[in-house]
C-alpha cells in the first residue's frame, strides 16, 4: 500500500455543473441531453465527451451515483462534470471507486436532495499509481464489456423474436383463423402457497421486476399480509401496477409471486411464446392501462385484460413460429445466467481490487 497517496479532490480535478437546455432546441441536432439519469431528447449542442465522470447532483433515487458518459452530449443541470487530472487518477478507476459506495452521504439538500461543488471538492480519495489503476481499471472493464456484449446479444434476440411474432400473428395473419379474445388461449394462475413452512423462495415482487432480480429470497422476509402466487416454468410474470405494465418475465424457474404481479399461463403448451409476446406489445399495454381501475395505485383490470381481442392460429402456425423462437429464448436464458455469474465475479472481485487486497500483476 506505500504506493498509494491521498489527494484532495478539489486539487486534482475542476467541476462545472451541467446546464438547463433551452426549451426551443430540445428534438433537434445530433447529440442528446443526459440528466445524469438517462439520456433523452436530441440536443444541437453537446458539454461532454464520450468517457467523461459525471456526478448526479440533484434529483430522487440517485444523488451521489458517479458515472461515465457512454456518448457525446449535453449534460443537465441536475449533474456535474469532473474534469480530473489524469497524470493522477484516471476516469474508469475514478468511476469503479464509487460503483458500490457512491458519494451520497454529501447531500446537503433538506427539501430536495443537492450535492455542492464546494463540497465535492473536499473529499478526500486514496489512489495508486497510474500503472496499477490501468491494470484495476482494465479487469474491470473486460468483465463489463462481456456483460454488456451479452445484454446487445440479448436485444437482439428479443427483437428479432418480436418481428417474427408481428409477420406471422399480427401483419399477416391468415385469412382462415378466428377471431377470439386473449382469455380463450391462457388464464390466470390462482394457485395460492403457504411461505411459514420454507426457508426460501424464488419470490417476485413489481420491485423485483423493476431491479430486474430474480433470485432466493428469505422465505421469512416475505410479509405476512401479502399471499403469494404459486407460478412454474413458462409461466408469465405480468407487472400489474400503473405505470409499470411494460414489466413481464417468461419464467424459468418455480417460485411465488407477489399480488401486485399477475401469473398467467397458457391454456395448452403450445401456446407459451405467443402469449408471451402477445403480452409484450405496446398495444396490449395501452389497453390495460386505458382499463386500469383504482386512484393512489391503478391497477390492470383482470377480465378487461383477458377479453383483448386477437386471432386466434392454428397449431401448424405456432409450430413455424415455436421453432426458432424457442431456440432464441433458450440463449437469452443462458446469456442471461452468463450475464448473471460475470456480475456476481464482477462486484465481488470489485473491492478486493480497489483496496489493493488482490493485486493485478502486470504482463
Amino acid at each position: 500500500m506505500s504506493e498509494w497517496k491521498d489527494y484532495k479532490l478539489g486539487d486534482i480535478a475542476s467541476f462545472s455543473y451541467g446546464k438547463l437546455p433551452k426549451h426551443d432546441l430540445l428534438g433537434k441536432g445530433c447529440y442528446v441531453t443526459f440528466s445524469g439519469y438517462k439520456y433523452i431528447e436530441r440536443y444541437p449542442e453537446y458539454n461532454c465527451e464520450k468517457g467523461d465522470v459525471i456526478l448526479v447532483a440533484r434529483g430522487v433515487g440517485g444523488t451521489g451515483d458517479v458515472k461515465l458518459t457512454t456518448q457525446r452530449c449535453f449534460l443537465t443541470n441536475l449533474s456535474i462534470k469532473l474534469d480530473l487530472d489524469n497524470r493522477i487518477v484516471l476516469n474508469d478507476y475514478f468511476y469503479n471507486m464509487f460503483r458500490q459506495e457512491n458519494l451520497r452521504y454529501l447531500d446537503s439538500g433538506s427539501a430536495q436532495s443537492q450535492i455542492t461543488i464546494q463540497d465535492l471538492a473536499n473529499v478526500i480519495i486514496e489512489v495508486p499509481s497510474i500503472d496499477k489503476q490501468k491494470r484495476i481499471a482494465g479487469v474491470l472493464s473486460s468483465l463489463d464489456d462481456k456483460i454488456d456484449l451479452l445484454h446487445r446479444e440479448n436485444a437482439t434476440l428479443e427483437a428479432l423474436a418480436e418481428t417474427l411474432f408481428r409477420h406471422y400473428f399480427i401483419e399477416n395473419p391468415n385469412p382462415d383463423w378466428k377471431e377470439g379474445k386473449l382469455g380463450d388461449v391462457c388464464h390466470y394462475v390462482t394457485d395460492k402457497m403457504e411461505t411459514s413452512s420454507l426457508t426460501t423462495i424464488s419470490y417476485i415482487s413489481t420491485e423485483n421486476m423493476l431491479n430486474d432480480k430474480q433470485g432466493v429470497t428469505e422465505a421469512s422476509s416475505i410479509p405476512d399480509d401479502i399471499r403469494v402466487t404459486r407460478y412454474g416454468v413458462g409461466d408469465i410474470l405480468l407487472s400489474n401496477i400503473r405505470p409499470y405494465f411494460k414489466k413481464i418475465w417468461l419464467a424459468d424457474r418455480r417460485g411465488g409471486c407477489s399480488n401486485d404481479v399477475l401469473c398467467i399461463r397458457a391454456n395448452e403448451k403450445e401456446f407459451d411464446c405467443f402469449v408471451y409476446y402477445t403480452l409484450r406489445q405496446d398495444d396490449f399495454f395501452d389497453y390495460v392501462m386505458l382499463g386500469s381501475k383504482g386512484c393512489k395505485m391503478p391497477r390492470g383490470d383482470k377480465q378487461h385484460i383477458m377479453n383483448w381481442p386477437i386471432y386466434l392460429p392454428n397449431v401448424e402456425s405456432l409450430g413455424v413460429f415455436n421453432k426458432p423462437v424457442l431456440l432464441m429464448i433458450q440463449k437469452i436464458k443462458s446469456n442471461q445466467q452468463q450475464i448473471q455469474t460475470l456480475t456476481t465475479k464482477r462486484d465481488t472481485l470489485l473491492p478486493r481490487l480497489m483496496s489493493g487486497e488482490v493485486n493485478v500483476v502486470a504482463h
